[in-house]
């Protein structure tokens, strides 16, 4: 009926004196479209699960590469955190050692004066 083209070849169901071959015309007709349409409405469909699957797809592998970046951040900051507390007790010792290298210069200075004041032993002079 669809594909019709004249106006004659118009069903008239407003008509309702049918004769046997229109009614088998237009039940052939009808038969001929619903099978277009449900070949259509099967290609669809099709379509339609393979727009799904494809669009989930990318859904469930971005899921997986979220988890897996959440799950390096983690360790990323883990890791961060233990080196943050490693500086710091370098830093610690490096100011320990600061000091124990202060106090060695500060004696070698002061031995160093001692030696100043102090007479050779085979001075003999005064």
């Amino acid at each position: 009926m669809a594909n019709q083209t004249s106006e004659d070849e118009v069903f008239d169901f407003l008509n309702t004196e049918f004769t046997r071959e229109d009614l088998i015309t237009a039940l052939n007709e009808m038969v001929h479209e619903y099978r277009n349409l449900s070949q259509t409405f099967e290609e669809v469909k099709a379509e339609n699960v393979d727009l799904k699957n494809s669009s989930a797809e990318p859904s469930t592998v971005e899921l997986g590469k979220t988890d897996s970046l959440q799950i390096e951040l983690s360790k990323l900051k883990t890791e961060n955190e233990s080196l943050r507390i490693r500086s710091s007790e370098l830093k610690s010792e490096i100011e320990k050692l600061k000091l124990t290298m202060s106090s060695w210069t500060k004696s070698s200075v002061s031995l160093d004066k001692l030696f100043e004041i102090q007479k050779p032993a085979n001075d003999r002079t005064g």
